[in-house]
């Protein structure tokens, strides 16, 4: 169901090329109204703002409410920030199979009420060069505590933190289980 449904989101929804979040209520045939936001390219700083100002466009009543993710991650914070909104509004997350889902994505993708990973999903220890990662844990951010408020398995951000920022590690679909994501 999914497949058909994402398949029928991504092509009925004409996200442009440099889109990094875009919300659009599109009618399903089945289903009836849905909101669908897709996020592609880095996640970075004012993608909060765009999700928030396109939520508030579209309110009203949705049969089905999905985030369609397709990036390698990119600004911790952003992604946390992004993730607790989407939480909010009860959105159910998938990466189709065209998709990835890298890095801090996977904050996006443990968001979802209901989490369904068709493309690949990679984990690595975020980066920590004093960018925003770096100011988010010194200013009180706590990663660990974001996946446990997300129902996320405590072993994803253990196994998370023993991975180099340089290397992705590809999850399987065991291991996507495990952690509660799939």
């Amino acid at each position: 169901m999914y497949r058909r449904l994402s398949l029928a989101l991504l092509i009925s929804l004409s996200f442009a090329a440099q889109a990094k979040v875009e919300v659009q209520a599109v009618q399903h045939a089945r289903l009836g109204p849905v909101l669908a936001v897709k996020v592609s390219e880095d996640i970075a700083p004012g993608d909060y703002e765009a999700l928030l100002k396109g939520l508030r466009a579209n309110p009203g009543k949705f049969a089905r409410k999905v985030l369609l993710l397709d990036t390698i991650g990119g600004s911790v914070a952003e992604a946390t920030r992004m993730g607790r909104l989407l939480r909010e509004y009860s959105f159910d997350a998938l990466v189709p199979e065209d998709g990835i889902c890298q890095g801090s994505c996977i904050y996006l993708l443990a968001a979802g009420k209901k989490r369904t990973a068709r493309g690949p999903v990679g984990l690595h220890r975020p980066y920590f060069p004093g960018g925003d990662s770096a100011r988010d844990l010194a200013g009180g951010g706590d990663a660990s505590r974001y996946l446990r408020e997300m129902g996320v398995a405590p072993s994803l951000a253990q196994d998370m933190q023993q991975i180099a920022p340089q290397n992705m590690r590809a999850l399987s679909q065991a291991d996507l289980t495990r952690y509660r994501l799939n």
